[in-house]
């Protein structure tokens, strides 16, 4: 008797669940094209018998209602995918970014139990005043308020919900499954590379879960911003952090999504604009470090006026190359030459050759009409409309490049709302310059060349052997040469009967002239109808070619 396990019977439950949320919201097909259903058509879902189906006006909505009812794991995708509008379009990413990551609240006893078995004490060892109602809880987590029994510090224990990870294994070999599936069997789908999405989403939700990244990642940028006064990130304490549970400092302060609402006298919102703005310029033009979602929920104004970052799960990250390339993009998008941004984005290579085409061209001319002339204070936005319309003209962008824009833009509108003055270019001109300038410093040009000197050392070093191998290799005929041509099969089929002709009429010639066989009109009748049918062979030959001419 075959024995079928029991994590195989949750998988196949799940998919059940997944198919019942996607039928109810009329995406059902995109299961019942590739599964038992298809042999059914009585039990398949009427209402979506077509892909169009799944490209009309009200699929973004309906993608973000089906990822918010399959629970954390979908929702971490919605929100990791509304920041890639170049996987899934600025339509869809936009509504992804309504996703709510709210869930019900896992009973304290359960917490409890994982924190003492992480930090490997019994709570009331390590904490005091533990406040058994949590300040917030998402779809993978819970954060608490407590006090650290040895020094009386307060701190904020964030803690990983029980079963996450398990729960978003088992969902991520379900999503991969399905997205290979549907890739193949689903035309509609294809245009949005879910296998692609799915990959992307596995790296970034599993450094996301585990919280000894997210440790670090504070502790890198406390270090960033040791010398600036008026940015605050939270200390953790790392003798009571794990994979599941971080405990750090508690942040007292008003969230920066309340401070656009409401009415806050004792804060300078315009000073406050003005932080986050010199702060996230410095992460990215700077530090090479950045928050990969400055969005104003993940901003506290402290008490003392100073400016904190929260919730650093995911972070991008910039080599020096990229920055300066980033810097002098900025500065010519500012200027508002066309040629110019596009050759500095083809020598980034975002932009391939075959992508420069006429219609990125004038979509970019189109979009420096709108910028160009303007006061620099109307320059907000130029970025995220470049991304946008690199989108529409199907550049794939790399994730950094596409994250750093979008973290402009929400840096942007979140000044915007608070400032109605509120100006990202002159700042923005100003850093680009700075590393533009820096780039030439004796120091670092000294940098570079040691870099280049030691590149032709090994050069030198590895250049006899490559030429002693090459050589050996040419000497034992063991060289090959391959040549691609993309219609090389075609081409061989026709030389093939080319070839047959000749044969055909060489043949027959010699036929006639021996006279061999019956005879039709005193000829051989071999021969003749050799002739004939090189004649047709021939005719098929140049009538293929013509067609193909045209």
């Amino acid at each position: 008797m075959k024995v079928i396990s029991s994590s195989r019977n949750e998988n196949i439950k799940r998919i059940n669940e997944i198919y019942k949320v996607l039928k109810d919201n009329d995406f059902g097909y995109l299961i019942e094209e590739n599964t038992f259903f298809k042999k059914f058509p009585l039990l398949r879902n009427r209402k979506a018998e077509k892909d169009e189906a799944f490209l009309d006006e009200t699929a973004p909505t309906r993608i973000r209602k089906v990822l918010e009812q399959l629970g954390p794991a979908y929702i971490k995708l919605g929100q990791m995918l509304s920041t890639r509008p170049d996987l899934v379009g600025i339509e869809i990413a936009n509504e992804l970014q309504k996703l709510r990551d709210e869930t019900p609240v896992t009973p304290f006893d359960e917490m409890k139990s994982l924190i003492e078995e992480e930090l490997d004490s019994p709570l009331d060892e390590i904490f005091t005043n533990f406040d058994e109602t949590p300040l917030g809880s998402a779809s993978i987590g819970q954060v608490y308020k407590a006090e650290l029994k040895d020094t009386g510090e307060e701190v904020a224990i964030k803690v990983l919900k029980p079963n996450t990870r398990e729960i978003i294994e088992s969902d991520v070999k379900i999503m991969k499954f399905l997205a290979k599936r549907m890739d193949k069997y689903i035309s509609a789908t294809r245009t949005y590379n879910l296998p692609a999405m799915v990959a992307e989403f596995e790296r970034s939700i599993f450094k996301e879960i585990n919280f000894l990244e997210e440790t670090m990642n504070l502790q890198n940028l406390s270090k960033n911003f040791r010398s600036v006064s008026y940015v605050k990130i939270p200390d953790v304490y790392l003798d009571y952090c794990s994979e599941k549970v971080i405990t750090m400092e508690l942040i007292h302060g008003v969230k920066v999504t309340d401070l656009i609402e409401g009415d806050y006298p004792d804060i300078d919102k315009k000073k406050i604009a003005n932080y986050g703005l010199k702060s996230y310029f410095k992460q990215i033009m700077i530090d090479g470090f950045f928050h990969a979602d400055p969005h104003p929920g993940n901003l506290i104004v402290t008490n003392d006026g100073k400016l904190c970052y929260i919730d650093a799960g995911m972070m991008g990250i910039l080599n020096e190359d990229f920055k300066e390339d980033l810097a002098a993009l900025i500065l010519l998008l500012i200027s508002g030459n066309t040629n110019n941004i596009i050759t500095q984005l083809m020598y980034m290579d975002i932009v391939s050759p075959s992508q420069n085409t006429p219609e990125l061209r004038s979509d970019i001319d189109d979009l420096m009409n709108l910028y160009y002339g303007a006061e620099l204070r109307n320059m907000d936005g130029a970025m995220e409309d470049l991304l946008n319309a690199m989108i529409k003209n199907n550049v794939v962008l790399p994730k950094d490049f596409v994250m750093i824009g979008r973290g402009i833009a929400l840096i942007e509108d979140t000044g915007k709302k608070l400032d109605p003055n509120f100006n990202a270019a002159t700042e923005l001109k100003k850093l680009s310059r700075q590393i533009i300038a820096n780039k030439y410093k004796p120091k670092r040009m000294g940098k570079v060349g040691l870099n280049y000197l030691l590149q032709m050392e090994h050069l030198a070093k590895d250049l006899p052997d490559t030429i002693r191998s090459t050589a050996n290799k040419l000497e034992e005929g063991d060289i090959e040469v391959r040549l691609k041509h993309e219609e090389i099969s075609q081409l061989t089929n026709q030389l093939s009967v080319a070839l047959i002709i000749s044969s055909l009429i060489i043949g027959s010639s010699l036929a006639i002239v021996g006279g061999a066989g019956p005879k039709i009109f005193e000829i051989s009748a071999i021969g003749f109808v050799g002739f004939v049918f090189s004649a047709v062979l021939g005719a098929f030959l140049i009538i293929e070619y013509m067609i193909e001419r045209e």
